[in-house]
């Protein structure tokens, strides 16, 4: 397989990605875990619960990812488009995949902005967290991981069997 402009756009692109969630990982630190938790949480008790065990260290660690996690969305659904643009170079994609690995990222990309955006409101208007909010918040982080994530496994899977095909063609020479 030769390397296209394409596939080095995916490479630079999935490396400024790793640099970022290596980065908001090392922010948050021992917060990490609260991200999670808050993403799933289907009550404003759940929610306020994990805002409450934040302790004098994780709270303001939590706090700050999120300005890194404001550029962090536009970053995956470059790194996510520009893999769809490599694999549609390297084999037949249909008009109608290629529409949704274009669009797909870029909800989730949104959705992500919107769900900072609660999260950092959220944290400082605790008064406003209920129940309606947690799950209207919860359901754009569910939408934000489906979208991105199976953008990810489908084009995981493309290029998967690329990389097996030239490997056996490899072997057969």
């Amino acid at each position: 397989m030769t390397w296209t402009a394409s596939d080095r756009r995916l490479l630079a692109a999935a490396a400024v990605f790793v640099v970022s969630q290596a980065n908001i990982a090392r922010v948050l630190g021992p917060a990490a875990p609260a991200v999670g938790r808050i993403q799933a949480a289907f009550s404003a008790a759940t929610y306020r619960n994990v805002l409450d065990g934040l302790d004098a260290d994780t709270a303001p660690r939590y706090r700050r990812h999120y300005y890194w996690d404001l550029v962090h969305p536009l970053i995956f659904a470059i790194a996510l488009q520009a893999g769809a643009r490599s694999l549609a170079e390297h084999r037949p994609v249909p008009a109608h995949t290629r529409r949704v690995l274009a669009v797909a990222p870029a909800v989730a990309a949104a959705a992500d902005y919107v769900e900072n955006a609660a999260g950092l409101y959220l944290l400082d208007h605790r008064d406003r967290i209920t129940d309606t909010t947690v799950r209207v918040a919860t359901t754009v982080s569910t939408v934000k991981w489906v979208l991105a994530l199976g953008s990810l496994a489908y084009l995981s899977q493309g290029f998967l069997g690329l990389g097996t095909r030239a490997g056996l063609r490899r072997l057969g020479r």
